[in-house]
């Protein structure tokens, strides 16, 4: 049997009817707030962002000590000279 089309019999066509109207309330999460997490997104935020500080705290200690570190080995000879030449 052949198939027939929607618009053989000059009605309005057949509409998809999958979608669903918004209510107004939102039923992804199980509770009644249309956006859970939307009121933690500040903190959320603010700690990411303080994690991201303490890594690149502790990068930039590493690379002030490696850098500093010939000016120290530096000092301590000229002082260990200045001592010995006294």
């Amino acid at each position: 049997m052949k198939p027939r089309s929607q618009f053989e019999d000059r009605r309005i066509p057949k509409i998809d009817s999958f979608f669903q109207v918004y209510s107004g309330r939102w039923h992804g999460w199980g509770n009644e707030e249309p956006f859970p997490s939307r009121h933690n997104l500040g903190r959320d935020y603010l700690v990411e962002a303080a994690r991201e500080r303490a890594k690149e705290m502790v990068i930039l200690a590493v690379l002030l000590l490696a850098a500093a570190w010939p000016t120290v080995l530096v000092m301590i000879e000229i002082a260990r000279l200045h001592q010995s030449h006294h």
